[in-house]
């Protein structure tokens, strides 16, 4: 046999993977695990979204200019307070619109704050519906703001 040896040539091991690429299973979990976070986000963004929506159609059903209409807006801002701002729930009077309109970029004054103030209490026929128009509006700006 003929010599062959200066004819071979060194075994060159392969270089070393630092990063090995991720099998379908754990391409798969990541995909899961995103799914599952996004989903719980988007859970609460619509729970979050469906309250300012409920507040809203209480607000359209309360659209009559009189003072069951004004008690019922003032109901609704409650209710709002009790879940959002629970130090807000035994204010009444002036602290309670100064509360609001410290919480809210447009200001409620004169006849439509204090119709949030007195419907339980006046007489039909004193406030013009204007002032339940403003009140209304203001409410509306209000939970857009703070729900």
């Amino acid at each position: 046999m003929e010599n062959n040896l200066p004819l071979l040539r060194d075994i060159h091991l392969p270089t070393e993977i630092t990063m090995f690429p991720l099998g379908y299973w754990w391409i798969v979990l990541i995909a899961i695990i995103i799914a599952v976070i996004a989903g719980y986000k988007l859970f609460l963004w619509g729970r979050k979204k469906s309250k300012k929506r409920y507040a809203l159609r209480l607000l359209q059903k309360a659209k009559n200019n009189d003072l069951k209409s004004a008690c019922e807006i003032s109901n609704i801002l409650r209710r709002i307070c009790l879940y959002k701002y629970p130090e807000a729930k035994a204010l009444y009077n002036r602290p309670w619109i100064d509360f609001l309109n410290e919480h809210c970029s447009q200001k409620l004054e004169g006849k439509a704050a204090e119709l949030l103030i007195y419907a339980p209490y006046a007489v039909e026929n004193v406030y013009l519906p204007q002032d339940y128009d403003s009140l209304r509006s203001f409410c509306k700006l209000w939970i857009g703001e703070n729900l």
